[in-house]
């Protein structure tokens, strides 16, 4: 489980507790908590994404400070296929059905919905290291293109993983 699911799971009151204890609600309520946790883990990686999206306009500016004009569809499309991702995550399903729902998530799903979201954390260390490789390529003016294509392609990945995610949830 995550920390995050622990440390919501440590934070419930007496209360809470004893209400947990009820059949039928520990299970539902178990869920619930793991639905938050996906959440606020889904929001972090928002907001470390949207940091990355950040530092590609400096760069822009940088790359047109040089006369790299030639380059700004390239690293236009990176700020694009980024912003896609970021949108996506920030609006993916949550991995939780109600009772009523069509579709049921069943525990090894939400435990595969936690897996791919902690992969999707380890590949924005990818995003930070591309990143750092194409400001230092537009900084020493050399090997621009390739550090452009080799960002773009490394997002465009992330993106194609990221479809698979709802397939964990609706089993196609």
């Amino acid at each position: 489980m995550s920390s995050n699911y622990e440390r919501i799971s440590e934070e419930r009151g007496w209360l809470e507790k004893l209400i947990g204890k009820i059949p039928g609600y520990k299970g539902y309520k178990e869920k619930e908590m793991r639905r938050e946790a996906d959440r606020l883990l889904r929001e972090a990686l928002v907001r470390d994404l949207t940091l990355q999206l950040n530092r590609l306009a400096p760069m822009q500016t940088a790359l047109l400070e040089q006369g790299g004009i030639d380059w700004m569809d390239d690293i236009g499309a990176v700020k694009t296929s980024l912003q896609t991702l970021i949108d996506r995550v920030r609006h993916a399903a949550q991995g939780y059905a109600g009772f009523f729902d069509a579709v049921r998530v069943k525990e090894d799903d939400l435990d595969r919905l936690e897996q791919f979201d902690q992969q999707l954390v380890a590949e924005l260390e990818r995003i930070t290291a591309s990143f750092d490789a194409l400001e230092s390529a537009i900084g020493s003016g050399a090997e621009i293109r390739s550090s452009i294509a080799a960002s773009r392609k490394l997002i465009q990945g992330i993106n194609d993983l990221f479809s698979k995610r709802s397939s964990v949830i609706t089993g196609m």
